[in-house]
């Protein structure tokens, strides 16, 4: 009888344990899910547009370009069609424009006047190939009596991909390709993508004889206009040796004309890219309206709104995804043993930044997923049984996402991982560790019902990392 008892107390008390986790990750899985709204929405231009048209552009317009017939809008990124499209309506019928703005695939917006063109990212297709030679004429076209406004956001790098004359396309192809698979951060890719093009690097600004106001939505760390999408209207303080350099250290084998051309470069026998000191840098300004460092604000003020200490790790990290987040997991661990020099939970932990995945040849073929799906993969198994283990018990939660809505393969922008995840992977025979090893956290986290799916925002600040170390204060 008293076993009996005793096994039926279990069951009581094993119920309400797994009522309370029910309860707490639906609570902090809203919160998650909202870290991403205000992170999307702080990116978000109009606003910043509409002011910036009264305040800065119709005077530097007035000033310096007193009798333009029309204003030229370019640009290329995945935010640049909504950002055309915000300039229309800050416009109105104050001025005559027309343009070409490059955009991913899936990310366009109704434009009036300006035409977006979309094209495959991240690496180009000649679709977008063509779309960028276009935007090269129109600019090399455009006289110096009108003004240019260039709409540049993350993603440009891909979508401006005109390669030099001495490199086949399917060459460039193939040299993005091997350069998004060796692990290398990004702004050593697009250090070699700036020295085989004809537009990055500053090289737009050579093309174009007019007068450039350059509106920009960063996803780089440090908001460097010479690192969002390549610096297409930017001085470039990068060589041809630079570009060697990174080749050998991330060991990428690329194509006889690139190396050919790389080689030639450094002979002095090419230019190199425009650098600080050309005279062509004097006609353009620049405008930051968006960056992940202000999405990150906006959510560490949401977090400490929900009762939240908020450790944020900034907008600088990088480095290969699952190496992060193991160095997150201990972190995590830290508080949750309420350690001594450690905040006490609640506590959330931000990030930004943009990690990297390295895959072999054979794996690019069966690998699905993204960086962020798989830093989150990543962290579970860091994590391990420990949420089970601690006593008392202290839910964690967490969410990686790209703030584009697009996370590498699969159509998600991220995923999530809820205090009750672990036993239901459990139940599901499913292996964190097997997942990482195949690169398929998109299979994982579809398999638990827990992949984030936005659909595309129309912007792009790079990835939000939050974990949540205990439930917020209701």
């Amino acid at each position: 009888m008293k076993l009996c008892v005793g096994g039926v107390m279990a069951e009581f008390f094993a119920l309400n344990a797994a009522a309370s986790q029910a309860n707490a990750g639906q609570a902090m899985r809203l919160v998650l899910e909202q870290c991403f709204e205000v992170a999307v929405a702080a990116a978000q231009t109009d606003a910043a547009i509409h002011r910036l048209w009264a305040t800065h552009l119709l005077p530097w317009m007035n000033e310096y370009t007193p009798k333009r017939k029309q204003v030229w809008v370019v640009g290329a990124g995945k935010a640049s069609a909504a950002m055309a499209h915000a300039l229309e309506d800050a416009v109105g019928a104050s001025e005559q424009i027309r343009g070409l703005v490059l955009t991913r695939k899936r990310h366009g917006v109704p434009t009036r006047f300006v035409e977006v063109a979309e094209a495959a990212h991240p690496v180009p297709d000649e679709e977008g190939q063509r779309a960028a030679r276009r935007l090269v004429k129109c600019l090399e076209d455009i006289p110096a009596s009108d003004p240019v406004i260039a709409l540049i956001s993350g993603g440009g790098s891909s979508l401006l991909s005109v390669p030099v004359k001495d490199i086949p396309f399917v060459d460039l192809q193939q040299l993005n390709r091997a350069l998004l698979a060796c692990g290398a951060p990004i702004d050593e890719i697009n250090v070699v993508r700036k020295h085989v093009t004809q537009t990055l690097g500053g090289q737009l600004a050579q093309v174009c004889q007019s007068v450039v106001a350059q509106l920009l939505v960063s996803d780089v760390a440090g908001d460097d206009p010479s690192h969002i999408a390549s610096g297409p209207f930017s001085p470039d303080e990068s060589t041809f040796t630079d570009a060697h350099a990174v080749l050998k250290r991330w060991a990428v084998q690329v194509p006889h004309s690139v190396a050919r051309y790389i080689d030639r470069g450094r002979k002095g026998e090419i230019s190199d890219t425009p650098n600080a000191s050309s005279v062509i840098f004097r006609k353009v300004q620049t405008h930051l309206l968006a960056s992940n460092a202000m999405s990150l604000e906006a959510v560490h003020s949401y977090l400490c709104g929900q009762g939240f200490t908020v450790l944020s790790l900034g907008d600088a990290l990088d480095g290969e995804a699952r190496h992060v987040a193991r160095v997150q997991a201990a972190m995590v661990q830290q508080i949750a043993q309420a350690a001594s020099g450690w905040p006490k939970a609640p506590v959330a932990l931000l990030s930004g930044g943009e990690c990297s995945v390295t895959l072999a040849e054979v794996q690019m073929k069966q690998a699905k997923g993204g960086r962020n799906s798989e830093f989150l993969l990543a962290l579970v198994q860091a994590l391990g049984q420990y949420a089970q283990r601690q006593t008392p018990h202290v839910p964690i939660a967490a969410m990686a996402a790209d703030t584009d809505g697009m996370d590498g393969t699969g159509g998600h922008a991220g995923a999530l991982w809820l205090p009750e995840d672990a036993e239901q992977a459990a139940r599901l025979g499913l292996s964190a560790q097997w997942h990482l090893d195949q690169h398929t956290s998109h299979d994982f986290f579809e398999r638990m019902g827990r992949l984030l799916v936005t659909g595309p925002t129309k912007t792009n600040v790079n990835d939000l990392r939050v974990i949540l170390i205990g439930g917020p204060v209701s």
